[in-house]
């Protein structure tokens, strides 16, 4: 029996490559792409009996697919207290009073996305801030970079950090004169205890509701396959759990394991050796199309604006922190991965960490040989050299990039740290088009917004989805229209090595389209703001429309 066939028409069909032309009209049928072209043409290709949808003159382009992306921090992030539109302390003290009243039998508090804008110079968060509202249970509080952790001292209690606690490496536990934790995490110090915690705390029709409301969250964005940036043992039975019930997924994953730094080389090189096993374990029983443990994650540096990401120059304050990752261990671990076939996907904020990234990715090319499909990533690339711009032209390494990040909003702290030329010289969108480097772009949700009609809002403008009177942080660095939705759908799709059948609306492709509410190559870049997609498609189906 021959699959039903249905026609699209009456759109502008952006096909995925920027210097093509849209097209008037694509089909569809057993979940893949027929043909794309003129209607006459495409009622050629289908033959008799199409059903046809009349499309209004709606911009249609290949599903969007989240360059980097946390799926169940997301959906978790979606049931805690938001923090991010926060100006002061004392409101997220009263946020906080509010939520603990509204469910006063609640075992713990979490909130997410608070900004170091809220504290005055000199001022950290403190366990006593939080005290001040909620005294009773512990109180989790993730940063909007997800790179520390403010917490209150039940939290502290809960997770036994005493004087004794030592540092992990890679990450501080903030302590005052006498020794005692503040209540403030970093980096590997949030994970190794907040974080830790927390997924014991979590049951597992938890997770699997967090999972389940990231789907939904990115399906009514438009978004229809994701990058995921922090894949571990948890979400690995998550995702088991979905694909034992289902046979699939909502759209596409590909995931990257999360690396912790131990300061063992034998312990890291286990490390390498037991992904690459669980990799082939899951491809074996669940196949490819929805989950694929594509590589791991080494996560070299923090963040600007807690002053941990690694520079070459110091910040305003004169730290200099080291890179979480340094040479010595990052080096053979990089290696080791390569060789087993796991992408190696860099996160470095930072112009000496992302220096330090490509001095792995050469390292896996001397030891391991040239490989077309190696396709290493940076992630953030925040802060980063021109010499660096260049060596990823010449490497083949894939920028990801997050423009939610750079929202003029969320940057007065990341400046005033910097305090120098850097302030104006971050997030070079345009060096990175000059050079030819490939970008893939996402939102790193939940550390930023996940709706992708914003993001691309803020590539068009370089202005504010948040705070829509600021002025934009160095417009010099757009990106056209056509080019930034490249960015957000064949980019994803070649950095995670699926532009064979993702990426393109073209005959043989899966059809993973979205149907915009607002057209980007013809309407004011406003029009996008606060919009969902009109139509979404997985695989042909219907997963979300406005038309219910």
């Amino acid at each position: 029996m021959t699959a039903p066939t249905t026609i699209y028409r009456n759109a502008h069909v952006f096909t995925g490559e920027a210097a093509l032309k849209p097209r008037e009209s694509f089909a569809v049928r057993g979940g893949k792409i027929l043909a794309a072209g003129d209607l006459d043409a495409v009622r050629l290709a289908t033959g008799e009996g199409a059903a046809e949808v009349d499309l209004g003159g709606a911009f249609v382009s290949p599903g969007i697919i989240e360059g980097h992306a946390h799926m169940l921090m997301l959906g978790e992030s979606l049931d805690k207290v938001q923090l991010r539109d926060c100006k002061t302390v004392q409101e997220v003290q009263d946020r906080l009073t509010a939520a603990r009243s509204a469910n006063p039998s609640a075992p713990l508090v979490l909130g997410t996305s608070w900004r170091f804008d809220i504290f005055g110079e000199g001022e950290r968060p403190t366990a006593a801030l939080l005290d001040a509202a909620i005294a009773d249970v512990p109180v989790f509080l993730d940063a909007n970079d997800l790179h520390s952790v403010w917490v209150n001292s039940a939290a502290l209690q809960a997770m036994g950090i005493t004087r004794e606690t030592a540092d992990p490496i890679g990450g501080e536990i903030v302590r005052d004169e006498n020794g005692d934790a503040t209540g403030f995490l970093l980096e590997t110090a949030a994970i190794k205890h907040a974080w830790a915690y927390l997924e014991e705390a979590a049951s597992d029709d938890d997770r699997d509701r967090f999972l389940e409301n990231a789907f939904n969250a990115y399906l009514k964005t438009g978004v229809t396959g994701a990058t995921e940036m922090s894949f571990g043992h948890a979400d690995l039975a998550t995702y088991r759990r979905r694909l034992d019930r289902d046979g699939r997924l909502p759209f596409p994953v590909n995931a990257h394991w999360l690396l912790t730094a131990s300061g063992d080389p034998s312990a890291d090189l286990e490390a390498i050796a037991e992904i690459a096993r669980v990799r082939d374990e899951v491809a074996a029983k669940y196949g490819d199309a929805w989950l694929r443990i594509a590589g791991v994650k080494f996560i070299l540096d923090g963040v600007i604006d807690a002053c941990t990401a690694a520079m070459r120059t110091p910040y305003a304050n004169g730290s200099l922190p080291e890179a979480i990752w340094t040479r010595e261990f990052a080096l053979p671990v990089a290696v080791a991965a390569d060789a087993a076939g796991l992408q190696l996907a860099l996160h470095a904020i930072g112009d000496e960490a992302s220096t330090i990234a490509l001095d792995m990715v050469q390292e896996c090319i001397r030891v391991n040989g040239p490989r077309a499909d190696r396709r290493p990533r940076v992630e953030h690339l925040e802060s980063v050299a021109d010499d660096t711009i260049a060596r990823m032209a010449a490497l083949g390494v894939t920028a990801s990039m997050q423009p939610v990040h750079c929202d003029p909003a969320v940057l007065d702290n990341w400046q005033a740290v910097l305090g120098d030329e850097r302030a104006h010289t971050g997030f070079p969108w345009h060096k990175f088009r000059d050079a030819g480097v490939t970008l893939a772009l996402g939102t790193d949700a939940p550390t930023a917004p996940h709706e992708a009609p914003d993001n691309l809002f803020i590539a068009l403008t370089a202005k504010s989805s948040i705070d829509r009177s600021r002025a934009a942080y160095q417009p010099q660095r757009v990106f056209t229209p056509a080019d930034a939705v490249e960015a957000l759908t064949l980019g994803p799709a070649f950095a995670t090595r699926r532009d064979n059948e993702l990426g393109r609306i073209a005959a043989g492709y899966r059809a993973n389209v979205t149907v915009w509410a607002a057209n980007p190559l013809v309407d004011s870049p406003e029009a996008l703001l606060d919009s969902t997609a009109a139509l979404t498609l997985v695989d042909g189906d219907i997963a979300f429309s406005t038309a219910g």
